[in-house]
């Protein structure tokens, strides 16, 4: 098939379901609008698969399908098209976000059953696969702003979806309005690119980037690439605007599947990715995405181990994994940084699905301080939900352990590295081990603390399928980047990944090969560190589970500053958003109210007055009329007697 009709079909599949649905909500069952949801979505997936194998068959210096469908913008030189590239990064984020994005609809069916705006739901997910597409698929910055904005606008309808809970209706409004602080630095961002390079494109501005680095804080590739950072961390949830995401857990389960999993917290890190020749060439911005990716990662887990609600768990967990991806971005690992991505998709998508299957059985319920010894009720949730974890924690031979590896591994050997960012990192990783093993031992294992009212039952298949789906990709999803340290052990094999992207990802200078022995000792080191975690976690929450409410007892003050956030959101508010409502407050009141309006005020009793005394001299009256001509006649002849 050709290929513009391909991408016409990947892009418009899901806005298609999208109207069907959106205009015709009130008609149709959530069962009907699922079903059209979900196969939007299912044929812009095999679309992306006939995409993709058409690209495979391509030479590897070659391997890029542009199509342009017409000319959007055209302002002097300022020529933008409605492009759109499917090459080797794109081609993975196209499959990852229709096929995940399909598994989600479908579990979405069941979960949604019930729901009387189901039908308003799947119109919603459908828009936000659309949007999604736009950002990843596009050719140039400004066709992926559109998607940027679209995804944000989506989440904000999804995250609120249930608007009347005031809460509810609250969270949407701190994603919207925390991602337009990001989004206002990413339109700076390409405003400084713009007048630097002369162009929008991704292709141009790849060709165009300087072949020796910016050492300069203030020069222009540095600000601009500074400053799409910073759009990437309100999109991808980063310090110091990640306090959206937690709160975001107050939409539909599966919407934090979608959104919060595989697709639009990650887009800060394709973006990232998709300009990876320019950013390795501002060392000061990658040294800061670097500092800022292992402190987001360090800081969240911690948060995450002291949090009961089972999806705010996983939603730091999400901040804590995002934070992966950015330390591998800042230290040049960019191919790492898209294989955690995809393997994060998997696990993370999985987990947060099986959270909705927990919540599903448990009636709504989601502390899992009312939960344990659910592994009996839901059999299939609990074993698919435990490879999830298994891969989170990065075992081998799980997905979770070949990427997050591979970033820890760039972290120590790259020379924008360090054995601290290493530290960092492996710090997180050994945390991740401990507060999803503490998820786990909660919620499925030990005895259970059900109430008595409640009657835990497994999901139906429409539920358990996607789980089943995404449980294998989550063991399986990381071979195809074996690193060639265990490769050659296994009978040479390749890294079938890294020769995917590196036509297209920039090398790092100076970066020799890695010593083998430290690779295995650092490696060894990450995974002991996990498993003994997870054992510790296991102990306390299954074995002695007064333990840890004894430690939490003598350390009750540090106990208390992470279980409340470290008080992030108190201080945003004390310190600028309160400050900043009174401040408009005060101006409205003062300038508005008592200089504006009292301008106005006068300037129209002035025009009012004006009128009354012009009015009073059109009386009518003709001796009047005569009277004012005499004196008239009397003040010119004075004027010129006197002259």
């Amino acid at each position: 098939m050709n290929h513009s009709v391909l991408m016409a079909i990947v892009i418009l599949s899901p806005l298609v379901g999208f109207l069907i649905n959106g205009f015709r909500y009130k008609k149709h069952s959530a069962n009907v609008a699922g079903v059209i949801a979900t196969l939007a979505v299912a044929i812009s997936f095999v679309c992306s698969i006939l995409l993709v194998v058409d690209l495979v068959q391509m030479s590897a210096e070659s391997r890029r399908i542009a199509v342009s469908f017409f000319e959007w913008m055209a302002v002097d030189k300022f020529k933008i098209n409605a492009g759109f590239v499917v090459d080797q990064i794109s081609a993975i984020m196209i499959l990852v976000i229709t096929g995940v994005g399909t598994l989600i609809h479908m579990f979405s069916i069941g979960y949604m059953h019930h729901d009387k705006g189901a039908a308003k739901y799947f119109s919603y997910l459908n828009l936000f696969i659309f949007n999604m597409l736009l950002l990843v698929l596009g050719d140039s910055l400004l066709v992926m702003f559109v998607g940027w904005e679209g995804v944000g606008l989506c989440s904000y309808l999804l995250i609120g979806f249930w608007f009347t809970d005031k809460e509810k209706a609250a969270a949407g409004m701190k994603a919207f309005i925390t991602n337009r602080i990001g989004d206002a630095a990413f339109l700076l961002g390409m405003f400084v690119l713009f007048m630097t390079f002369g162009t929008l494109n991704f292709a141009d501005l790849n060709a165009l980037a300087p072949t020796t680095v910016e050492a300069s804080w203030m020069g222009a590739l540095t600000l601009g690439t500074m400053f799409l950072f910073i759009g990437a961390t309100g999109k991808s949830a980063q310090i110091p605007l990640y306090v959206w995401l937690p709160d975001a857990m107050a939409g539909p389960t599966p919407v934090s599947a979608l959104i919060h999993a595989a697709t639009m917290v990650t887009a800060g890190v394709y973006m990232i990715v998709r300009l990876n020749p320019l950013f390795i060439m501002a060392p000061n911005t990658m040294m800061v995405i670097a500092i800022i990716g292992a402190a987001t990662a360090v800081l969240a887990a911690t948060i995450g181990m002291t949090q009961w609600d089972i999806k705010k768990v996983l939603a730091y967990s999400t901040v804590s994994q995002l934070g992966y991806m950015f330390l591998a971005c800042g230290v040049g690992a960019f191919g790492a940084a898209m294989f955690h991505l995809m393997t994060h998709a998997f696990f993370k998508a999985l987990m947060f699905l099986g959270s909705g299957s927990v919540i599903h059985a448990m009636h709504e319920e989601q502390d899992i301080r009312k939960m344990g010894g659910l592994k009996k009720y839901l059999p299939i949730t609990h074993i698919t939900f435990l490879l999830g974890w298994l891969a989170i924690i990065g075992m081998p031979p799980f997905a979770g352990f070949f990427s997050k590896d591979e970033i820890l591994a760039y972290a120590f050997f790259s020379p924008m590295g360090s054995p601290i960012l290493w530290a960092a990192g492996a710090l997180g990783a050994t945390l991740t081990a401990f507060y999803m093993t503490r998820l786990m031992a909660l919620t499925f294992w030990g005895k259970s603390r059900v109430p008595s009212d409640v009657h835990p039952h497994e999901s139906p298949a429409l539920m358990t399928i996607p789980l089943i789906v995404l449980a294998v990709l989550s063991v399986i999803g990381g071979w195809i980047g074996i690193p060639h340290v265990i490769g050659e052990h296994l009978g040479h094999l390749p890294n079938v990944w890294e020769h995917w992207l590196s036509p297209v990802i920039t090398k790092i200078p100076d970066l020799g090969h890695f010593d083998v022995t430290t690779e295995w000792v650092l490696m060894g080191t990450s995974v002991s560190l996990a498993l003994i975690s997870s054992i510790v976690a296991y102990q306390f929450y299954v074995k002695s589970p007064e333990t840890p409410k004894k430690i939490a007892e003598s350390i009750k003050p540090v106990y208390n500053l992470v279980y409340n956030k470290y008080f992030v959101d108190e201080a945003y508010f004390g310190g600028i958003i309160n400050p900043l409502i009174n401040l408009s407050k005060n101006t409205w009141y003062y300038v508005d109210v008592n200089f504006i309006d009292k301008c106005t005020y006068w300037a129209g009793d002035l025009v009012r007055g004006m009128g009354s005394l012009a009015r009073s001299l059109q009386t009518g009256n003709m001796q009047q009329y005569a009277m004012y001509i005499g004196i008239g006649v009397v003040v010119v002849l004075s004027y010129v007697i006197m002259g």
